[in-house]
């Protein structure tokens, strides 16, 4: 069959953005979807002769561009958003998530995650990569948003509530492997926690299996200085040659936050070709630092963008990610050239999409690529005038400014309705988790 018979969507808008460089703009863009894949991209006249009578979805104000890669969340912290803020990482760790985190079950997590999802869909993101608990879970909300996700069980030294004894926690992860093997959307990682809930023997043992799956390692690395003086007490190291000496700093290992790094770390993460997620709000708020991105990229070392949870960030919007991600880097080198529009929004699409190994699947809009894109109204007084896409993207678009969504070539948003979740019965949902949260906090504070 004809190729041009089965395209079966075009998304167009005012503007296409394929890339995230305003030198690629096409003034009245479109693409041109079959199936799953983007099979043509070009100006909005050409599309629609070369491609008649196929339904489209046309923004007469809007920006088609790439949906944004957020490279690490915990999804289901959805339901602690606001539960214990204005707190140092390991008080907040140890004396408010990790004592209620022992009383979650798997339907506060599937229901958590779905908000999460869905505030990550209606602000843009179109892919994402999580570690957390009850991770089967998680990945059954996702799979029920139809929205393309990295999904790891977190492991850690002590027991957990979803899957016990350690032991269990890696039969676990092999079902997970078989559960989702050769699922479109959704890829199963291996994901140790830190190298200080995580003794040498298991972030080993993690390294081989993700290894034997060929799949990511990821863990959180260098976060907070009592994280760095911790590693080098018990292991004569800082996490990073840590992990080195472990054998385990590859190109498949991907590191949240790497705020507190010295010189020879960096080098060594630009060596080893190890992928880093940035992520600014959650390390503001906690006091742990601001990571030496600037110095990262000059090495060479591929950058993305995570939001973290939303109990330490307090939301999941990339659009104020980028936006914070470019103006802390200037103001923390004193260089108004630092992480400039383009590098953020690339950080935030194809470099994401790199960081997680795809970046041939995903993270700009190309024939051949999966059909992941996303379009904004440009018709609103905070996007007018506009003369450098990029710079409105970074520092002026807000997440509410995405009006359509499609993952995978399925429309999961349009006209700012999510179209695979109950958006309204969720929001109800989770008034009886937010109580259920509250009550466990009380229990855990009368037991002392």
């Amino acid at each position: 069959m004809n190729p041009d018979s089965q395209t079966q969507l075009i998304v167009s808008g005012s503007y296409l953005l394929p890339t995230c460089r305003q030198q690629n703009y096409i003034k009245n863009g479109a693409v041109a979807i079959t199936n799953d894949t983007i099979v043509d991209i070009g100006e909005r006249s050409h599309l629609l002769k070369r491609y008649p009578e196929v339904r489209e979805i046309h923004e007469p104000h809007g920006l088609v561009m790439p949906g944004l890669v957020n490279t690490h969340t915990h999804a289901a912290m959805s339901c602690f958003r606001g539960f214990a803020d204005d707190l140092p990482l390991m008080t907040w760790l140890q004396e408010y998530i990790f004592p209620v985190e022992a009383q979650l079950d798997s339907s506060m997590v599937y229901y958590s995650t779905l908000l999460s999802i869905a505030e990550m869909i209606k602000s843009g993101t179109t892919s994402f990569c999580d570690m957390y608990l009850f991770a089967m879970d998680v990945a059954r909300a996702a799979e029920q948003a139809g929205i393309r996700s990295w999904i790891g069980e977190v492991l850690y030294d002590f027991q957990s509530p979803s899957y016990g004894k350690l032991e269990d926690g890696f039969t676990y992860v092999r079902e997970m492997f078989e559960l989702y093997r050769d699922h479109p959307l959704i890829t199963i990682t291996v994901d140790p926690h830190s190298v200080y809930t995580c003794a040498p023997s298991l972030l080993k043992k993690c390294g081989l299996l993700a290894k034997e799956f060929d799949t990511l390692l990821i863990t959180h690395l260098a976060e907070t200085e009592t994280e760095v003086d911790l590693c080098r007490t018990e292991h004569g190291a800082t996490p990073v040659s840590h992990l080195e000496n472990l054998g385990l700093l590859d190109n498949n290992l991907l590191a949240a936050h790497c705020v507190k790094l010295n010189e020879n770390d960096i080098e060594l993460l630009a060596a080893r070709d190890v992928k880093v997620s940035h992520c600014q709000e959650s390390n503001m708020k906690l006091a742990s630092g601001t990571a030496p991105i600037p110095a990262l990229l000059q090495r060479g070392v591929t950058v993305s963008i995570g939001t973290d949870g939303s109990a330490s960030n307090n939301d999941v919007d990339m659009f104020s990610e980028m936006n914070t991600v470019a103006k802390v880097h200037k103001v923390s080198t004193m260089d108004p050239t630092i992480m400039n529009a383009e590098t953020t929004l690339h950080a935030a699409t194809l470099g994401g999409a790199s960081a997680l190994g795809v970046d041939d699947q995903i993270g700009s809009l190309e024939p051949g690529k999966k059909a992941d894109l996303i379009v904004l109204d440009l018709n609103q007084p905070h996007l007018i005038p506009l003369y450098n896409i990029p710079s409105h993207l970074v520092y002026a678009a807000r997440g509410a400014d995405v009006v359509h969504s499609i993952i995978n070539g399925t429309v999961v948003m349009q006209n700012r309705k999510l179209l695979t979740l109950d958006e309204s019965a969720l929001i109800v949902r989770m008034s009886d988790i937010a109580q259920k949260v509250l009550n466990i906090r009380k229990r855990a504070i009368k037991s002392g």
